[in-house]
C-alpha cells in the first residue's frame, strides 16, 4: 500500500500548542483517503515550535495530491493552534509543500493547497475551482466591510479586537493595549509624577526639561537644544516626522500679502521676491486643512485653540531652508499680522511655535492616520475579500498586512473613538480629528500615493536644488527597490497585458479598493481595472511601499522630533497673537501644554515610536507562502537591493549630528503595526 510521509510544522506563537485530536485528510486527483489520526491528547505533539513527521499509509494510489485537510477535534477545552505548514512526502519521492501560517481555532477544519501559486485561469479540475470560490464565500463572510464615520475609507467591521478573525489578531493583545502601553512609558520615563498637577503650567522653557529624558547622542536631545533656530525648523519640513508638506511656492499667494520690505533682511541673492520664486528659492507650507477644525472642548476647565498658518520659505545660499513669513490664520487683515525673523524674538518664536503646533496636528491625522494607517487597512480588507491564499499577489502583499487590521481596530477601540486617549492631550481630540480626516479625503489620490510623482508635483524632485532632502532620496530608493521586485514577481505569473486583464481575482481586488476604499470618487484617481503589467507594477508598488516605508518615514521619528514639547505642542491654551510687540516668555509658557497634557503626550510619542515584539523588517519573509525557486531568487535579489541601500545611508549618515535613519529598510517594518 502507498505510504507519505507528512511533516506538520507549529509555530511558536503564545497559544501554539494543542491537546486536541488532530486528522489529516489527503485527496487526490483519483480520490480520497481515509481519514488518518495524526495526535491525540497527551501525546505532546504540536508543541510550540515542533516539527512533527508520520507515515500516512493509503489503501490505493491518489494520483497528484490537489487537497489536504486538517481538523481538530477538542478533548477537554477548545485551545488555539498556530499551524505554519505541512510538507508531504509522496511514494515516488516527490515533495510537497502545503504552506499555512493560519490559527486552527475550536472545531475547525483548514483547507490547503500545496504551496505553487495560481492564478484563476490555472486551475483546471472542479475540485481546485472550487476550493477556490469557498475560501473567498468564507472570508468575504469574516472581513467585512463598515463605515466608522461618514466620509472616511471604510474599515473592517468589527467594534473590538476581540471580534476580528483570530487570523489577523495581535498574538498578544496586551502589546497593543494602548492605555497600558502609554502608562507604561510614562512610568519609563518619569513622568507620571507630575499628573497629579494636570492642569497647571510649567514656570519657562527649563521646566520642560524636568519630563525630558536623555538620551546619548539623540536626535531629540538635538532638538531641545536647538529648537528655537530658524534652521532647525526648516529642516524639519524637508526631514522631520512629517516631510510631506512643503512645495516649491510658485507664485504667492493672495491671502499672503509678503511684500519685498517685509522680507528683504532675509534675502541674500540681491533678487526681489518675485525674482525669488522665478529662480525657484521660495518653498511654501499651507495649513489651510485645520481652518475651522473645531479644537477640543472636552475639558470645560481648559480651553483650547487651532490655528491654520501660511509658512513662507527660503532656500538660502548654502541651499538650507529657512523660514522668512509667517501668518497664522488664512485671512489677511490687520488682527492676523504676517510674523517675520526682523520681529521682536518672543513674537518671532511664537509664531514657529504655532506653525509646529499645527504641523503635528496634520501629521498626526492626516499623514498618519489617513496616509498610513486607514488606508491600508483598505488595501488589507480588499486583500482578504478578494484574493485566495493560492494567488500569487495574496502571497506577495500579506507580509504587508500583518497587523494591520488589528492595529486600526484596537485604535477605534482605545485612541481616537470618542472619549478616548487621543481627547487628553490634543487640540483636535473631541471631534476635530474627525473632521480633518474628512476634508483630507478630497487630497487622497492615487498619484499622492506614487512617491516619486508627488514629490516631482510638489516641486521637490532636484537634488541640486535641494540637496538636504533625505526623505526624497532614501524614499526613491526604496520605492525602486520595490518595484523592481514587484515586476520580477509579475514576470514569473503574467506571460503578457492580457493575462492581467483577464485575472478576475486581481480585477475584484482593485475595485474593492475603488469603491469601498475610495467611497467611489472618480476624482482620486484610484484605477477600477488594472490592464497591464507595468501598471499592476506601480499599484503593488504602492502599496507595499505606503504599508512599509511611508509607514515608517512619519512613523518611528515621533519620539525624536516631539518629545521636547515646545517644538511640537498637541495641543495650545490661548489664542494666536493677534498683534506684534506683546508676546512675552510668560505667555509662551502659558500657552504652552500643562503639565498633565505634556506627559500624555510625552508617553504617547514614545510608545508609537517603538518596533513591536519581533519586528519583521523589509525583505523579511520567515513564513514561506511562496515555494517556487524563481520567487525565491527575486526574493534574494531584493534583499540585495535593500542591503545596498541600508549601506548607502549608513555611509552618509557617519559623523552626522541629524542622521537620517526612518527609511534605511533595516528600520522599516514590513506592515503598519504600531
Amino acid at each position: 500500500m502507498p505510504s507519505y510521509t507528512v511533516t506538520v510544522a507549529t509555530g511558536s506563537q503564545w497559544f501554539a500548542g494543542t491537546d486536541d485530536y488532530v486528522y489529516l485528510t489527503l485527496q487526490g486527483t483519483d480520490g480520497c483517503s481515509e481519514r488518518h489520526l495524526l495526535d491525540k491528547p497527551f501525546y505532546n505533539d504540536f508543541e510550540r515550535g515542533a516539527v512533527d513527521s508520520y507515515d500516512v499509509t493509503v489503501e490505493e494510489d491518489l494520483g497528484e495530491i490537489q487537497l489536504i485537510k486538517i481538523e481538530k477535534r477538542k478533548y477537554w477545552y477548545q485551545d488555539d493552534w498556530y499551524l505554519k505548514y505541512i510538507t508531504v512526502k509522496t511514494p515516488v519521492g516527490d515533495y510537497l509543500e502545503f504552506p499555512c501560517y493560519r490559527w486552527i481555532t475550536d472545531e475547525k477544519e483548514v483547507v490547503l493547497r500545496d504551496g505553487r501559486a495560481k492564478l484563476p485561469r490555472d486551475d483546471k479540475t472542479q475540485i481546485l475551482k472550487q476550493h477556490r470560490r469557498k475560501e473567498l464565500e468564507s472570508r468575504q463572510k469574516m472581513y467585512r466591510w463598515k463605515e466608522w464615520h461618514p466620509g472616511f475609507p471604510l474599515s473592517i467591521d468589527a467594534h473590538s479586537h476581540s471580534e476580528l478573525p483570530r487570523d489577523i489578531q495581535f498574538d498578544n493583545e496586551k502589546g497593543i493595549d494602548f492605555i497600558l502601553n502609554y502608562t507604561k512609558a510614562m512610568e519609563n520615563l518619569y513622568v507620571n509624577r507630575f499628573m497629579h498637577m494636570f492642569q497647571s503650567s510649567w514656570s519657562d522653557f527649563a521646566d520642560f526639561e524636568r519630563i525630558f529624558v536623555r538620551i546619548s547622542n539623540t536626535i531629540s536631545e538635538y532638538v531641545m537644544q536647538h529648537w528655537r533656530e530658524d534652521f532647525m525648523f526648516g529642516y524639519q519640513f524637508l526631514n522631520g516626522c512629517n516631510p510631506v508638506l512643503i512645495r516649491r511656492c510658485t507664485e504667492i499667494p493672495k491671502k499672503l500679502p509678503v511684500t519685498m520690505d517685509m522680507v528683504e533682511c532675509s534675502l541674500e541673492r540681491n533678487l526681489t521676491l518675485e525674482e525669488e520664486v522665478k529662480q525657484g528659492n521660495i518653498f511654501i507650507v499651507d495649513y489651510e486643512l485645520l481652518d475651522g477644525v473645531d479644537a477640543n472642548r472636552t475639558d470645560p476647565c481648559t480651553i483650547q485653540y487651532l490655528a491654520a498658518p501660511i509658512c513662507l520659505l527660503y532656500k538660502n545660499l548654502e541651499k538650507k531652508i529657512v523660514p522668512i513669513a509667517i501668518q497664522l490664520g488664512q485671512k489677511p487683515g490687520p488682527d492676523n499680522p504676517i510674523f517675520l525673523p526682523s520681529d521682536a524674538t518672543y513674537d518671532w518664536l511664537l509664531a514657529k511655535i504655532w506653525v509646529r503646533s499645527s504641523d503635528f496636528h496634520i501629521h498626526q491625522t492626516v499623514t498618519h492616520l489617513l496616509r498610513t494607517h486607514l488606508v491600508s487597512e483598505v488595501f488589507s480588507i480588499a486583500m482578504f475579500r478578494q484574493l485566495p491564499a493560492v494567488h500569487p499577489l495574496f502571497k506577495l502583499l500579506v507580509p504587508h498586512m500583518r497587523f494591520t487590521i488589528a492595529i486600526n481596530t484596537k485604535a477605534r477601540e482605545q485612541l481616537i473613538c470618542e472619549c478616548g486617549l487621543f481627547d487628553k492631550a490634543n487640540a483636535t481630540g473631541g471631534g476635530g480629528h474627525v473632521q480633518m480626516v474628512q476634508k483630507a479625503m478630497k487630497d487622497l489620490t492615487y498619484s499622492s500615493l506614487c512617491f516619486p510623482e508627488e514629490i516631482k508635483a510638489k516641486g521637490m524632485d532636484s537634488k541640486e536644488d535641494i540637496p538636504y532632502y533625505f526623505y526624497r532620496d532614501d524614499g526613491i530608493k526604496v520605492w525602486e527597490a520595490i518595484k523592481s521586485f514587484a515586476e520580477d514577481v509579475i514576470h514569473i505569473y503574467y506571460e503578457s497585458d492580457e493575462v492581467v486583464c483577464e485575472d478576475v481575482e486581481l480585477q475584484a481586488f482593485v475595485k474593492d479598493i475603488y469603491v469601498y476604499g475610495m467611497r467611489g470618487v472618480k476624482a482620486s484617481g484610484f484605477p477600477k481595472m488594472i490592464r497591464t503589467r507595468e501598471t499592476l507594477a506601480e499599484y503593488l508598488t504602492v502599496i507595499m511601499f505606503t504599508t512599509s516605508a511611508q509607514h515608517a518615514a512619519v512613523n518611528f521619528g515621533q519620539y525624536d522630533w516631539c518629545s521636547w514639547i515646545p517644538n511640537a505642542p498637541p495641543t495650545m491654551r490661548c489664542p494666536p497673537p493677534t498683534e506684534k510687540g506683546t508676546v512675552t516668555i510668560e505667555q509662551i509658557v502659558e500657552s504652552l501644554p500643562d503639565r498633565g497634557r505634556s506627559c500624555w503626550h510625552l508617553g504617547a510619542v514614545w510608545a508609537l515610536s517603538q518596533f513591536q515584539d519581533k519586528e519583521l523588517f523589509l525583505g523579511m519573509y520567515p513564513d514561506e507562502h511562496f515555494v517556487e525557486k524563481p520567487v525565491k531568487e527575486a526574493m534574494a535579489k531584493f534583499r540585495k537591493n535593500l542591503d545596498e541601500i541600508v549601506s548607502a545611508i549608513t555611509e552618509r549618515n557617519k559623523n552626522k549630528k541629524l542622521p537620517y535613519y526612518y527609511l534605511s529598510p533595516d528600520r522599516i517594518p514590513n506592515s503598519v503595526a504600531v
